[in-house]
């Protein structure tokens, strides 16, 4: 069986991505289109769609460090903070942004909060399984080498 640890995290993102725009209940906030997503970024993103991308992104997320909350996840969307002449500092992301794409995912029925954080609901895991299996077969249509594995 195909999971999300086999395929790569690029493509299952993407096609991820894909899928949550169908879900009513994960949409961008007004306001995601003027804020930065950490202290440690110059500007918003330029992407019209990031917040799909980065819902995709914290299911993956969640479906292989659980459990994790909030400020883990702000710390790996973290970076450096550019100060200057002095030397760089490390910085998390947002967690407001992480915050509400959290909830999003639970309402969504995808990721269930327990007394030790966010973990991956059954539904959510299948949802994963599905997609890293299109996309594993994607990938070896491309590359026949790689489909001993598959």
């Amino acid at each position: 069986m195909v999971t999300v640890y086999d395929v790569p995290a690029d493509k299952l993102i993407e096609r991820l991505a894909e899928e949550l725009r169908k879900f009513e209940e994960i949409k961008p906030p007004e306001w995601a289109k003027y804020v930065k997503t950490g202290a440690h970024k110059e500007r918003p993103p330029q992407v019209e769609d990031w917040w799909y991308v980065r819902a995709a992104s914290v299911l993956r997320k969640v479906y292989m460090r659980y459990p994790i909350g909030v400020s883990r996840l702000a710390a790996l969307y973290g970076g450096k903070r550019r100060r200057g002449v002095k030397p760089p500092h490390a910085r998390k992301g947002s967690r407001s942004i992480a915050r509400k794409i959290l909830q999003q995912l639970e309402a969504a029925g995808l990721v269930i909060t327990t007394p030790k954080g966010r973990v991956i609901s059954p539904k959510g895991q299948s949802l994963l399984d599905r997609i890293a299996k299109e996309v594993a077969v994607e990938v070896a249509k491309r590359m026949p080498e790689i489909k001993l594995y598959y």
